[in-house]
């Protein structure tokens, strides 16, 4: 597509001396610069943005700023006073995960991207010509309606909540092909459900997928937090739910921000990273852009970022050599300004480190 940016992937090393965020984030908040401090309180005091619950920034390796607020919802009394410790849902953030994992399995030539992928419901019509690198960039040409609006047809709330929610997978699988494979760019989370029943066909489902997620992931990384969720067939649910602090969500961003690398080990290829920011397709209604399950800004910062339902954002930013978590609930009409308030902060982070 000629309106892509060209963008050469960029990454961040680890600052000599400082430990690796395992165990716990070194801190220095009281560094940061007011004005930057001041943009970051914005995301809760900005009716705007709606409601934001927390803010997480990690620069040069240190948290630099991270505040909390309010409390969870609740059906049976105000719910838990949300802190450092308070694990919170990702919605679609758990995609950018879901990228990882596939990252391990083609790095370990376990599958690979180009083949068509092996769905026997598939092999006998059109789709059987859908590869894993349709899958992860969202142009698999499947019918699959995203849409959270209530009294609107919707694919992905009939998947998580109605007659698809005991195999995700599988009911994105029966759906029919509305595009020719590679065509067209379509947001799906079922898509990404799909490439999780791949990715334990190729371990193991259920607690053999749970313990692969640990011993790659969340244990190298020192996510101890992490809880992700699976469906009655024990396929990971790989387009919405991980629940997680923001502390280790931070750690999964950081993950991504030193190309792979966590305490001299490499946990997926820096080549396998770089496919997280170079964009495939763009989002007209936003202006954003597509890589593989992760979204690209094209800004000079080279920043990308895991997105998901409500605002919650995982901010990849190689030139500041940062990482943004923001977890909240904010409506979808109000996206401009939430991706506004993260742009300022940005260019703040940036004239302050200048």
């Amino acid at each position: 597509m000629s309106d892509l940016p060209r963008i050469e992937p960029r990454y961040a090393p680890q600052p000599l001396g400082l430990a690796w965020p395992t165990h716990e984030w070194a801190s220095d908040v009281h560094s940061l610069d007011p004005v930057v401090r001041e943009i970051a309180d914005r995301a809760f005091d900005d009716p705007a943005v709606a409601e934001t619950r927390t803010v997480l920034v990690v620069q040069h390796g240190k948290i630099v700023y991270e505040r909390y607020a309010g409390s969870l919802p609740s059906f049976i009394d105000q719910g838990a006073v949300i802190d450092k410790d308070t694990t919170q849902i990702s919605w679609s953030m758990a995609k950018s995960m879901t990228h990882f994992f596939t990252g391990i399995l083609i790095d370990e030539q376990r599958l690979t991207l180009d083949e068509p992928v092996r769905i026997p419901e598939w092999s006998s019509d059109g789709r059987s010509a859908i590869t894993l690198r349709h899958l992860l960039s969202m142009r698999d040409g499947l019918e699959f309606v995203e849409d959270y609006l209530p009294d609107h047809p919707s694919d992905v709330i009939a998947m998580l909540f109605g007659e698809g929610q005991n195999d995700v997978a599988g009911y994105t699988i029966a759906r029919p092909l509305a595009h020719t494979p590679g065509e067209v760019w379509n947001y799906s989370s079922g898509t990404t459900n799909i490439i999780c029943r791949i990715l334990a066909d190729a371990v193991g489902p259920g607690s053999i997928f749970h313990d692969f997620m640990n011993q790659r992931l969340f244990e190298p990384l020192g996510m101890r937090s992490a809880v992700p969720k699976f469906d009655a067939r024990g396929t990971f649910i790989g387009s919405s739910y991980v629940y997680a602090t923001a502390r280790d969500f931070a750690r999964f961003g950081y993950l991504y921000l030193r190309g792979g690398e966590w305490d001299g080990r490499q946990l997926v290829s820096r080549e396998w990273c770089d496919t997280a920011q170079i964009p495939l397709s763009r989002d007209d209604e936003s202006g954003a852009f597509y890589s593989l399950q992760w979204w690209v800004t094209g800004d000079e910062f080279g920043s990308y970022w895991a997105n998901g339902y409500e605002g919650q954002l995982i901010t990849v930013v190689p030139t500041l050599d940062a990482v943004i978590v923001r977890l909240g609930a904010t409506d979808a009409t109000r996206y401009p300004a939430l991706r506004n308030w993260r742009n300022d902060l940005l260019h703040a982070m940036h004239h302050a480190d200048h």
